[in-house]
């Protein structure tokens, strides 16, 4: 099987087809079977096409899995350094948040904790610095 990129000479719109060989496109297109899907037109021709190619290099994906190793390597030492630093209060984020904001609540230490991303965009909204990042379960245990 392959896959041809068609476009219609009449309404310019391009649209993809399979074909059992080249071969077969040609036989198509010498007897006139082959029709555009948007306005019927017959006036069909093969774009150029780049080729897919599946096959990936064992070094590519080892190089990919490095990554993301050292990544979430990087995200695993920056949760340890807020669960140490910062009070978790869990779903109470933005409530907590506020809070701190907006009763000058004197606190130790600052807070981390659950928060949509629509709260996090209204307590910014509201003159009050909350960020999100990314969090993974350390499953090592």
């Amino acid at each position: 099987m392959i896959k041809y990129k068609l476009i219609c000479k009449n309404c310019q719109e391009t649209f993809d087809s399979w074909f059992a060989s080249s071969n077969e496109y040609e036989k198509l297109k010498k007897k006139n079977f082959l029709s555009c899907h948007y306005c019927e037109s017959k006036n069909v021709i093969k774009t150029l096409m780049a080729p897919k190619l599946m096959s990936k290099s064992p070094k590519t994906e080892e190089m990919k899995k490095t990554k993301f190793n050292e990544i979430e390597k990087k995200i695993k030492e920056y949760q340890k350094f807020v669960r140490e630093n910062f009070k978790f209060v869990g779903d109470n984020f933005a409530y907590e948040a506020r809070s701190i904001h907006y009763n000058k609540k004197k606190n130790k230490k600052g807070i981390y904790g659950t928060a949509t991303k629509d709260e996090v965009m209204e307590l910014n909204e509201e003159g009050i610095s909350a960020e999100m990042i990314p969090w993974v379960k350390n499953e090592s245990n």
